[in-house]
């Protein structure tokens, strides 16, 4: 007996993942649907890779080189969504020009900020060094100063940077301008916009993390996106993640929630707490290994600021690239 025709089943059961989907609210033709596509495709999929995969993993250096590296990528796929549309400047709203340019002069400043809290706490770890040079020797003289550069180091290390602060201020004003103008009679320009808003909340995002890693304290803001955006539902899991364990971090009384940081001050503490007050020479044995492991953790920390300020520098060249660019097209107009 022959068995029963079955249905046609569609080849994709929810749906065609290629077609062409119009951002809602928005009416645009289907070159440009695809341009902002691929553009928020990109920008979910950047939000995405920064998941953490455990706790371990939020907010330490490797992730913060990350998330800075793929800062960069975003602010770069902005550059090249405005080649593809075509959109020379003399055409832009003067608004445009006005909020392209404010962003990009905080973001410059945000960046100086950041520079300025990784030298000083590369200069810090240059002190961590000295220490443990004193600590290999067996005079009770340099025991003495090296307990003493303990306290030290444990103070300039919890010193607040005041650019650090002052990149919160301008942080807030990021926030109170995260609405673009509204554009209303050009389709090029609602896509430009649009993904201007992409760029700054992933941008807020990344800079509030860090200036609350630097600054000691959960200087965090709760964006809420709308769901018109489809890497809305990425960002807010991610944001979520992030923000509610930086501050479990703080609430559980820790002064930093930078991981290589938090090991490094364990262990100050565990020498401090082992070098008498008035050592003996002999008594600098015991301490070898905590010693040895100070240096080892040290040494991680010195090549993870390394790598991470070559990446804001990177920000930075491709923000003032962008930005002069901008102001040369407009001098030339």
């Amino acid at each position: 007996m022959s068995r029963p025709q079955e249905p046609h089943r569609p080849l994709f059961p929810f749906g065609n993942p290629f077609r062409m989907i119009s951002p809602k609210g928005l009416n645009l033709p289907s070159k440009l649907v695809a341009i902002l596509n691929a553009f928020e495709r990109s920008l979910a999929e950047r939000l995405r890779k920064l998941h953490p995969d455990g706790k371990d993993d939020i907010l330490s250096l490797s992730w913060m080189k990350l998330a800075m590296e793929l800062l960069c990528e975003t602010h770069s796929d902005v550059k090249t969504l405005i080649k593809e549309l075509d959109l020379p400047v003399p055409d832009w709203n003067e608004k445009w020009i006005d909020v392209y340019l404010d962003i990009s002069v905080k973001l410059l400043d945000v960046c100086n900020a950041v520079s300025s809290e990784l030298s000083h706490l590369n200069q810090c770890n240059l002190m961590l060094r000295c220490i443990t040079h004193n600590l290999d020797s067996a005079e009770s003289k340099r025991l003495m100063r090296a307990r003493t550069s303990l306290d030290e180091w444990r103070q300039n290390i919890s010193t607040t940077n005041s650019r650090i602060k002052n990149c919160c201020v301008i942080l807030d004003s990021l926030i109170e301008s995260l609405d673009l103008p509204k554009v209303k009679n050009s389709a090029k320009g609602k896509v430009l916009m649009r993904a201007l808003y992409g760029v700054k909340v992933q941008t807020v995002f990344v800079c509030s993390v860090f200036a609350s890693a630097f600054l000691g304290s959960p200087k965090l803001f709760d964006l809420n996106i709308a769901d018109t955006y489809s890497w809305g539902q990425t960002f807010s899991y991610l944001q979520t993640n992030v923000n509610s364990e930086i501050r479990s971090i703080y609430t559980n009384g820790k002064f930093t929630p930078l991981k290589e940081l938090e090991a490094i001050d364990q262990c100050v503490g565990h020498l401090h707490q082992l070098i008498p007050e008035n050592p003996e020479a002999a008594e600098v044995k015991p301490l070898k290994n905590t010693i040895s492991e100070l240096g080892a953790k040290a040494e991680k920390l010195s090549e993870g600021l390394h790598l991470l300020t070559k990446e804001v520098d990177s920000f930075f060249q491709i923000v003032l690239a962008g930005r002069d660019a901008l102001l040369s097209n407009l001098r030339g107009c």
